[in-house]
């Protein structure tokens, strides 16, 4: 077999040969080379003497190294666990919790990161790890990736708050049962209109994001919506109330009466009574008389009997229509920037769950006048009552022509 051809063959067939192939092939083609086959070969396909020699010694034993395999057993790089049998416990330490305040942690002023832990196992233990395997050592030991939970409260929680928690369950219970309304209400965070960044990602070409404005501030304050939601706990469906005017009591109720008047009426048809379950502050605050003022006025026209049970002060994440409702909302209209009205409501409208969820939204162009003042007089005449053993946060509407 003559030099060239041997060439060729090798540039051919040596990209399409795995390690052990290639060992053995280049082996063969030295050794009918002859003389100084080994060398020319190893010029031709840039391997290494040794293993083509390795190769010539595998032919020469009959190549003994089972077919399904590259390599003998034993061979390739040790796991790292096997080169540092220490490395877990390396890596725990740096970002453990119990280590947070230690000066000796070197990552005490650095997030802890890949790369940082990386570079705290160099200045400390002296070795390099690829970021990739500090990964998965961290899997292997429990770690992922967490956002922070708002979980702790300020200060000390409030005495009755288990016990209000277990009041709102049992009464939403007992009108679920007897096929009573039950809802979640409260105003979702104020969006701004227009061409403006929304959090979040979404599919589109490469190095084609999508352009918005690249300051976050409303040109008018027409442009900024409250969203204000209605979850129904009875059938897993919910209502939004587009407001572009004030969050007030009025907004509030205004939001509850047209979800009963378009949804809860028709399919609550036979209801006499309805649970509103809310937080303690805001448009729907126990304290603000407003709010008392407005859901007699709705108990009055409605001719249901209102209850109302407040979530403890700090417990506003509990509420229903916050990871019932709100939470995928945000998630639907990731990345998408707010451009309209109608953009928003075909967000929210479409809006559902694994768990069917359903959604129907729609605008609000009523102006609400802030500061609305309710004199003693005029509150002394709502006719709300006062729910024992926290009247405080539970209370009730009778209907002002029904009897009692």
């Amino acid at each position: 077999m003559v030099v060239f051809q041997v060439e060729e063959l090798i540039t051919t067939m040596l990209p399409l040969m795995n390690e052990r192939q290639a060992r053995l092939f280049l082996a063969g083609c030295a050794k009918s080379l002859g003389r100084g086959g080994i060398k020319r070969v190893c010029e031709i396909s840039g391997f290494s003497k040794t293993t083509v020699i390795k190769g010539k010694k595998e032919l020469s034993n009959g190549d003994c190294i089972p077919k399904e395999k590259i390599r003998k057993p034993g061979g390739g790089r040790k796991k790292l666990e096997e080169t540092y049998p220490n490395l877990p416990k390396w890596i725990e330490d740096i970002v453990s919790d119990e280590t947070y305040g230690n000066p000796e942690n070197p990552l005490i002023w650095t997030t802890k990161s890949l790369r940082n832990i990386q570079d705290a196992l160099l200045s400390k233990h002296n070795i390099y790890v690829a970021f990739r395997s500090i990964a998965n050592q961290l899997r292997k030991l429990g770690y992922s990736l967490q956002a922070n939970k708002k979980m702790l409260q300020i200060g000390e929680s409030h005495p009755d708050r288990n016990a209000q928690f277990e009041h709102i369950n049992d009464t939403a219970k007992i009108f679920m049962a007897d096929g009573q309304p039950v809802i979640s209400v409260d105003t979702k965070k104020k969006e701004l209109i227009g061409n403006y960044k929304n959090n979040g990602q979404e599919y589109r070409q490469q190095k084609d994001p999508r352009l918005v404005f690249d300051h976050d501030y409303p040109v008018d304050e027409l442009l900024k919506i409250a969203p204000y939601g209605v979850y129904v706990l009875n059938d897993n469906t919910a209502f939004v109330n587009l407001g572009k005017s004030s969050d007030t009591s009025e907004f509030a109720v205004e939001s509850i009466y047209r979800w009963w008047e378009i949804v809860g009426k028709y399919n609550f048809p036979k209801a006499t009574k309805l649970l509103i379950t809310c937080d303690c502050g805001g448009s729907n605050g126990y304290r603000t008389r407003l709010w008392k003022r407005e859901l007699q006025a709705f108990a009055n026209t409605t001719g249901l009997e209102v209850h109302v049970s407040h979530l403890p002060p700090g417990t506003s994440k509990w509420n229903k229509v916050e990871h019932r409702l709100f939470c995928y909302i945000t998630s639907n209209w990731k990345a998408t920037p707010l451009v309209d009205i109608d953009t928003v409501i075909n967000l929210i409208s479409n809006t559902t769950t694994t768990k069917g969820l359903a959604v129907i939204c729609m605008e609000d162009d009523n102006v609400y006048t802030r500061g609305i003042k309710i004199s003693d007089k005029e509150f002394n005449e709502i006719g709300f009552i006062k729910i024992p053993p926290f009247g405080t946060w539970n209370y009730k509407f009778i209907p002002i022509n029904s009897s009692t």
